[in-house]
Order: C-alpha cells, then structure tokens, then sequence
C-alpha cells in the first residue's frame, strides 16, 4: 500500500482520538442519590432530597418545582411549591405552613422539608430543576405510616376453671402490617396450654388458679408500639340449669304481666262503652212532657197576637179570647175603635178593652 494514501486515514483517526479525549460538558444533573421510597411515622418530619449540579452552558434562568405525582395518568400532576425569579410559590394551602426549601435553593440544593406528617401525606413527589437548556428531574416515594393506638384487650366468654379461655386484643388504628404479641406479666411463664397468633387472639385451654395473672399484649408495625393489659381469673364454673330455669320464670312473669295489661285495657274499654250506652238509653226512655189545656189556649193566644204583630208586655194582663176568631173570610164585624165596641167572632161576642198606651185590646 503507498503510504501517501495512509496519511489522510491516519489523520482522521487521530482526530477522532483528539475528540474522545477532550473533556465533555455535562448538562444538568440531580445529584441527590439516596432512597427513592422513604418511611415515616405520622407527626414527624421528613427531608426529600434534590441536590443539582448545572453544566456551564446551562444560561437561563432557574426555575424549580415539586409536584405531587397523580396516580391516575390521565390526570394532571399537582404543583405543590415553586422557585422562580428569586420567589418561592407555595400553592396548596394544606401544605402553607407544614412545606418549605430545606436551604436556598438556588445554591445547588432544591431539597424540601415537609413537617407534621399525615397519613394524606403518602405519594410519590417529583422534583424539576430546569435552567435553560439544562433540565433533569427525581421522583421520591413517601409513605406516611401510622403507629398503633392503644389496643383494647378483653376475654371472651367465661373464665370458668376447667373451660377454655379466649383472650383478644385489637387496635382501631395502626398501619398494615400490624402484629399482636401476648406476654405474661406476673404468675409465672405462659401456661403450657396456651396458643396465640400475630392478629391478636391467646388460647388457654383447660384453665386453671395457676394460669391467673396479669396478661399484656403489644400491637406494633414498623413505626410505633402500644399496649394493654388484662388480670385473669378463675371462678367455680357456674349452674347453668339455675340460670335456665330463673331465665323461664323471668320470661313467663312477663308475659303474665303483659296479659294482665292487655285484660285490664280491654276491661276498661267495655265500660267506657256499656256507660255511654245506658246514657242514651236513658235519653230516650223520658217521656215528653204533657201539655195542659191552658198551656194550650195560651200557645194559641200567643200565636195570635204574633199573627196580629201584637208584642206582650211585661206587667200586663191579657184577657183571653174564647170561641172561635173569624177567619178573613167570615163576616162579623169586629170593633177596635173604642173601648164600648164590640167584637163577634161566629155565635159568641166577647168585649174587649182598647188600650191607647199599647195600641191593641186588651
């Protein structure tokens, strides 16, 4: 091969290895290397990391933010806190008080601290440095644990000597995993008849004196532990035919009881009833009231004088007319003219007295 022509060859190979050899610049890069998912108790703090190194030709202005991740990807993140311009954003009020920059961010670290951790707190947060044309980004699980709150221990059933005997403990609040541990606290060891397992439930079978004492049982996950206590006893079993035969008795004393009350409802509802009944019989057994003759004659006469458009008067005395009034079809003459005129009504004439002061006889 001539070597005129290996001269170009070599050349741009030796560029090339000029090229390799120079040293590159880096754009921008978070630094932060520590746990991507972090633990914490409920009420603590926590500090999620975002160091960052920008490169030289990284010019722009700074602009930092962290957001809360949506599990849901068709939904849009939530910004939570921003730096930009030399101003710090904090967009959540439930976050106002409890989120804020570690140090200044804009001297290389964009970690954020966020206090009085809650159990809503839990997600994966994200961190976005970005200064133009550099950017980079980190995603940080946070898991906010609740510690155990002070179980409730009880036994259930009996404690009868010679019985099995159940002891339970529970917890109402406490994040999964949660595991129960009885111990015995005084007595002695744990009875050789007695079993438990991690959801909180201690058997004791054929039970005994020897197995009375004080019990604890601890309820604990990964970020707290709490406890109760239980003093166990041993009682004589029980006549259970006694409580049988007092819960009949008791039962048919009450059904007795509650026939009496419906027997004295009815009872009273009867009477009520036969007493309205003889009220009305009694109204409609009196007889009406016979009407005498002058009853009669001065029904007529009053009825007369309200034909006639008479009106009575208090202290005068009427005199009656006797036989028969002539209708408006009769003849007769009938005088009220004067006092010495006559009246003839039919066959039988009776005189009458006029009365200037009432303006009728009288």
């Amino acid at each position: 091969m001539d070597p005129v022509c290996m001269w170009p060859k070599v050349a741009v190979l030796l560029l090339l290895l000029l090229t390799a050899m120079r040293p590159r610049t880096e754009a921008m890069v978070i630094t932060s290397s520590g746990s991507q998912t972090v633990q914490k108790a409920e009420g603590e703090s926590v500090d999620l990391g975002c160091t960052y190194t920008p490169a030289a030709e990284d010019k722009g202005e700074l602009d930092i933010e962290w957001s809360n991740v949506s599990p849901d990807m068709t939904q849009k993140d939530k910004l939570l806190l921003s730096y930009a311009a030399g101003q710090t954003h904090n967009y959540y009020p439930e976050f106002k008080d409890r989120l804020k920059f570690s140090t200044e961010p804009n001297q290389g670290d964009a970690s954020i601290t966020i206090s009085a951790l809650k159990a809503s707190d839990t997600g994966t947060y994200q961190c976005k440095v970005k200064k133009a044309p550099g950017v980079d980004m980190r995603k940080v699980t946070l898991v906010v644990l609740v510690p155990p709150s002070v179980p409730k221990c009880w036994v259930e059933g009996g404690e009868e000597k010679g019985a099995t005997v159940t002891l339970r403990c529970k917890s109402s609040k406490g994040s999964i995993p949660l595991t129960y541990v009885w111990t015995r606290e005084t007595g002695g060891a744990m009875p050789a008849t007695a079993t438990q397992d991690v959801g909180g439930e201690l058997v004791i079978k054929n039970h005994t004196d020897s197995n009375t004492g004080t019990y604890v049982c601890e309820a604990k996950n990964s970020v707290g532990q709490a406890q109760c206590k239980y003093n166990l006893r041993a009682y004589n079993p029980t006549d259970n035919v006694g409580k049988i035969v007092g819960g009949v008795i008791g039962g048919l004393l009450l059904l007795i009881l509650l026939l009496i009350l419906i027997w004295l409802l009815i009872v009273c509802r009867q009477k009520k009833r036969y007493q309205k009944e003889a009220a009305n019989e009694i109204r409609e057994d009196v007889p009406a009231p016979e009407s005498r003759p002058a009853s009669r004659q001065s029904s007529r006469h009053s009825s007369f004088q309200s034909m006639a458009g008479y009106r009575t008067h208090q202290g005068v005395q009427y005199s009656s007319v006797r036989g028969h009034m002539p209708s408006i079809h009769e003849s007769g003459p009938i005088y009220t003219g004067s006092s010495n005129s006559p009246s003839i009504a039919g066959d039988k004439a009776t005189s009458l007295k006029y009365d200037e002061r009432y303006g009728f006889a009288v």
